[in-house]
């Protein structure tokens, strides 16, 4: 059934113009509860309250260059004057505390007792940028002290032969670039920020009927295993307030179309929703995940949570089908470090053309960023059961797309794709939002790892790869 997006009130005597008022005091994702990123008031409650600390030395000869790289003629003091403004910049950002080192170091004695202050002191990363080619022997010392570290080497600094050890040891992330707005630090130090970010996460997983809570360890994400009727029970108790009624016509006003879904179905897509953020907010969570198949199954729900949890992904906030616990860890590792959410997919190889179709009912709509504008949409039902609202998300074709998913809290599996076509339910079958992409391998698409890998706009492969390699997750192409 398609429903006129343009009515003059809301079904439940409350004017259109009354709701659009309210809306004005409805953020994306919850008010005081949610900000941007997902990220709560209470967020480090069960985690830590302080900044991330990162020391920060610059190695160089103590005498006055004289021949070898970078050369005579360039300006060290010049290059740590200006890029350690840049760094104070990028950490104030991030929320980072920065120790400079008070000297350079200068020579294997003094790189010598900074490793020992590393190591008696802990902090949460160490940021080395050497100066001249001679120094890498001491770099390497600072790499191998066991403190996740970032190196900058500038062009002119280092050969193949400098970087080509340090460059693939655990925990660390080498950038040799010419890139002097250190672009490179830039990204290493928001790693650093979400290693905190995801220790201080905790999931709220609604399966099963006991309550405990796990640790996965070495990505650090904690788990709140809660009974899967907390979600029925909670939903009863959300009436449908103006704010309810608010998020209804938000989304009745922004789709393209609207097909199936009633302005009931809204209701209680949007009843979802702030039951979602209640669970969260009561039990200290910053996501949400849920054995959803089976309540709407059971007909627990008279609704699917598949438009619930595409607005906490647009806010940053990490929800997942179907109490997954790797597509868990991916969507919060995606999150927490791109700065956008991803789609979490059921993949199909496409024997004819040897492409590869991923197919959901849950798709985000801000695929570039929490602060983008949202792709077109399409309201429809939960394909599978035809209940409630789910969001058909069109996929821009041409788009590069980033393909990852965790197998397990200590490794990732990483692929990349370009958007050829979506695909309309009926005349396909499977779910609402379906994208076939072209893929860069396996050669036969019917050899493709994983099932629930995340779509993501942007070529992101080296970003995860820099990230699994300084907190101790391996990478495998798909």
């Amino acid at each position: 059934m398609t429903i006129n997006k343009r009515v003059s009130g809301d079904g439940n005597g409350v004017s259109r113009r009354t709701v659009l008022t309210m809306m004005g005091s409805v953020p994306l994702a919850g008010g005081a509860l949610l900000g941007k990123g997902g990220a709560t008031a209470r967020q480090s409650a069960r985690g830590s309250t302080e900044s991330p600390e990162v020391r920060v030395a610059y190695l160089r000869p103590r005498e006055k260059y004289w021949l070898g790289w970078p050369g005579t003629s360039w300006d060290p003091d010049g290059f740590m004057q200006k890029s350690r403004a840049m760094i104070e910049q990028y950490a104030r950002e991030y929320e980072l505390r920065v120790t400079f080192e008070p000297q350079p170091l200068y020579d294997a004695a003094a790189t010598e007792q900074f490793v020992a202050r590393l190591n008696a002191d802990k902090p949460d990363a160490v940021l080395a940028i050497p100066l001249h080619m001679e120094r890498w022997p001491m770099v390497e010392a600072i790499a191998k002290g066991g403190i996740p570290t970032v190196i900058f080497a500038g062009l002119g600094t280092a050969f193949t032969g400098h970087i080509q050890k340090i460059s693939r040891m655990p925990g660390v992330y080498l950038a040799s670039t010419a890139d002097f707005d250190l672009k490179a630090v830039h990204f290493g130090l928001k790693m650093v920020q979400t290693a905190q970010k995801v220790r201080n996460t905790r999931i709220a997983v609604l399966a099963g009927t006991e309550t405990r809570e796990q640790i996965l360890e070495p990505f650090g994400l904690k788990l709140l295993y809660l009974p899967r009727r907390r979600f029925p029970e909670t939903l009863k108790s959300v009436e449908g307030t103006p704010q309810v009624q608010a998020i209804a016509l938000e989304y009745r006003d922004a789709a393209q179309k609207i097909v199936e879904p009633s302005q009931q179905d809204l209701i209680n897509a949007a009843k979802n929703y702030v039951a979602s953020l209640r669970i969260m907010e009561e039990e200290d969570c910053q996501g949400i995940t849920m054995d959803c198949l089976g309540l709407v199954k059971d007909r627990q729900i008279p609704c699917p949570p598949c438009m619930a949890w595409s607005r906490l992904l647009d806010a940053g906030t990490p929800a997942i089908c179907e109490a997954d616990i790797n597509a868990v860890m991916s969507h919060t590792l995606c999150c927490r470090l791109l700065d956008k959410p991803g789609f979490q997919q059921d993949p199909v190889p496409e024997t004819v053309n040897n492409t590869f179709i991923g197919a959901h009912c849950v798709s985000p709509t801000r695929l570039d960023g929490y602060d983008k504008p949202r792709a077109p949409f399409i309201l429809r039902s939960h394909a599978e059961s035809n209940l409630g609202v789910s969001l058909q998300v069109l996929w821009e074709p041409g788009r590069t797309v980033t393909i990852m998913q965790f197998v397990g809290a200590g490794k990732m599996i990483l692929g990349k794709g370009k958007v050829l076509r979506n695909f309309d339910t009926p005349p396909a079958g499977g779910c609402r939002t379906s994208v076939e992409l072209e893929i860069d391998g396996p050669a036969d698409t019917r050899d493709t790892k994983g099932f629930h890998q995340l779509f993501i706009y942007g070529d992101h492969v080296r970003d995860f790869q820099a990230y699994g390699q300084m907190y101790g997750i391996a990478t495998e192409h798909i």
